[in-house]
């Protein structure tokens, strides 16, 4: 008898522990890096399938001139506000899938700003135009092990260049891309 009540308990405690609900982690900080920067984020929890994504880092340009035969590279700061829909979490949980680390597909709105507060460059005289762009992205995060992770996206948004006093801009907004792939650290 006693042997039925203890299997019947720990049944119980199972499909009480099972329930809980699936969501992203209250808050994720880290470090990534891609092809072109690097960047340290936040996400911050709002509900059980979206969170917050904030970031700082550097983006990086490649840029040639025909003109004096110059090339070089260019790392501007950038600060990034993402909100994030985590949307196919129950079902990578139902797969018996990895959730942590918030690993799982996710729509976002990544709206970005480049400041011109000082640029990094191999050349000198650089001048550097200030934007924002919001882009709606579609992405995958992986995680490799406890610490590491992968993440990629792609996203057709809007970009907006502020006009400088010494600049004449022919369209001051245009189209732009988000095309990333990145491997970071989670703390």
């Amino acid at each position: 008898m006693n042997k039925i009540l203890v299997t019947l308990t720990i049944c119980l405690f199972t499909l009480i522990v099972k329930s809980q609900n699936t969501s992203v982690e209250k808050s994720i900080f880290g470090v990534q890096t891609g092809f072109l920067g690097i960047w340290v984020h936040n996400e911050s929890k709002l509900s059980n399938q979206f969170a917050l994504r904030s970031e700082v880092g550097f983006d990086t340009g490649v840029f040639e001139n025909n003109i004096y035969d110059k090339a070089g590279f260019i790392l501007v700061p950038t600060i990034t506000l993402e909100p994030r829909w985590y949307y196919n979490l129950k079902k990578r949980e139902n797969k018996s899938k990895r959730i942590d680390g918030n690993s799982g597909n996710f729509i976002a709105l990544k709206t970005t700003y480049h400041p011109d507060w000082f640029i990094i460059s191999n050349e000198d005289n650089i001048n550097f135009i200030s934007d924002i762009s919001i882009i709606p992205t579609w992405g995958i995060r992986r995680n490799i092990g406890n610490h590491l992770n992968f993440e990629t996206g792609f996203g057709i948004g809007y970009v907006h260049y502020f006009e400088e006093h010494n600049f004449i801009l022919i369209d001051d907004s245009d189209v732009t891309i988000n095309l990333h792939l990145r491997i970071g650290y989670r703390f």
